[in-house]
């Protein structure tokens, strides 16, 4: 298999041609030739590598081609891709049965590891992914404020359940769709969007409409239209509002979650919501997710309350396995992670947009923690409308330029990009020689 010395990033485009034979075959199976709309690289152009493998920092394609990977599975790779004890973790709990549509000692195990790293989290519940737990948490608190409004904000993306799609970012900001087709008026009309970092629309918003919204929902930082992250007060502004008019702050932490910190954006601003949603990331990278927050809420849920949640694969054992080796390894070694962590991305982030500016590129670098998004906009970005200002054709040609040099970015300008602890500094002296050929064939 072919792989490229880490000191040198080649500018000659990658050969695809088992990738482009397998994508012409799948989209003979599948709508575009994929599962989830942003793998078609539509927003970027180009043919999207088919990956064969992936080991710590990198994805290797069919075409024996590496990457340097900088989405990790949309954020959950935090521990790199293929970390030991997680496979062996998966490994063990495979051979006695993949699902067993019963309660085993790994969910408690487990739940017990993410209220250490969450203690907001009273009680809890596992669930599928993102959008089951965003969406479930929703019901809830519909269910316990006996009220009927959500209010989001522009450009977050909590999952595609009908409710949410309401000017969402992610994909549906990639392809410049205001919301989605087959979403009836009917059941969108109780999801108010507003500008994020914007309290005054917030308190407006309770005014127009007293006594009748459930839940704030909101990305505590935005990943899903780029990394925005919140302004001064603006966290603590949502909680003390939703407190004074009974509402319920609900973080949706998918992306945030043992990332920022162990315990979160949450952790990192100092703000306790009522209830949190968790994405993939909780599980090691399997399909899971969880919501859970005060017990008192979470006690509504059946079988001991009147709102009703399930789902056979919640709890899977493969899941909580990995789930309990990952959070483990962090909990562990988190002086030690997180530092690392916050280095490389650094390094990573501002130095690319050290060369941007030495090139006389136009580029505003948003970042906190282990996740960033390189804006090709001269304006600063604090919300979904300021992003929405970048050149997209100029991160396309960006995209395919650090794709040819062996640096996989998300494909789309609205998407953030992600460290792990597989990156070092090798990785960065690769990423940087990538841009800086990028930006000299300009």
């Amino acid at each position: 298999m072919a792989s490229d010395p880490i000191n040198k990033a080649p500018s000659t485009p990658r050969i695809l041609t088992r990738s482009r034979a397998l994508q012409q075959r799948a989209e003979s199976f599948l709508p575009g030739g994929v599962d989830s709309p942003v793998r078609a690289f539509r927003a970027v152009g180009g043919d999207p590598p088919f990956v064969e493998r992936a080991d710590g920092a990198f994805l290797y394609d069919v075409d024996g081609n590496r990457y340097l990977d900088f989405f990790g599975s949309w954020g959950p790779m935090i521990l790199g891709h293929a970390f030991p004890p997680v496979v062996q973790a998966i490994q063990s709990a495979a051979a006695r049965s993949t699902s067993f549509g019963a309660s085993h000692a790994g969910e408690a195990d487990l739940a017990e590891l993410v209220q250490r790293c969450f203690p907001s989290i009273e009680k809890l519940r596992f669930v599928s992914s993102g959008t089951e737990a965003c969406m479930s948490a929703i019901r809830l608190a519909r269910g316990f404020t006996n009220r009927p409004f959500i209010l989001k904000f522009e450009g977050c993306y909590h999952g595609h359940a009908d409710a949410l799609l309401v000017k969402s970012g992610s994909g549906v900001a990639t392809f410049g769709i205001p919301g989605s087709a087959g979403v009836p008026n009917e059941t969108a009309m109780h999801t108010l969007a507003l500008p994020y970092n914007d309290l005054p629309a917030v308190e407006l918003a309770f005014r127009t409409h007293p006594g009748q919204i459930a839940c704030i929902l909101v990305e505590p930082v935005v990943g899903n239209a780029g990394t925005i992250l919140p302004a001064p007060g603006y966290l603590e502004g949502l909680r003390s509002l939703a407190t004074e008019h009974g509402a319920l702050l609900i973080l949706d932490e998918v992306m945030t979650g043992f990332r920022l910190s162990l315990g979160g954006a949450q952790q990192l601003y100092g703000v306790r919501p009522d209830l949190t949603t968790l994405g993939k990331i909780v599980g090691g990278g399997l399909p899971v997710g969880a919501f859970g927050g005060r017990a008192d809420v979470m006690e509504h849920l059946a079988p001991l309350g009147p709102v009703y949640q399930a789902g056979t694969l919640s709890g899977n054992p493969l899941a909580m396995a990995a789930g309990v080796s990952m959070l483990t390894h962090l909990l562990a070694h988190q002086d030690v992670i997180y530092p690392h962590l916050e280095a490389t991305t650094k390094a990573v982030a501002e130095g690319v947009a050290a060369l941007a500016h030495t090139a006389g590129i136009p580029l505003t670098t948003n970042r906190i923690g282990s996740m960033f998004t390189w804006f090709f906009t001269g304006h600063a970005v604090t919300d979904f409308t300021e992003a929405a200002t970048s050149d997209t054709a100029a991160f396309a040609r960006f995209h395919r330029a650090m794709l040819d040099a062996g640096v996989w970015l998300p494909p789309s300008q609205f998407e953030a990009a992600f460290v792990s602890t597989a990156h070092g500094p090798d990785e960065v002296e690769l990423t940087l020689a990538a841009a800086r050929t990028a930006f000299a064939n300009w």
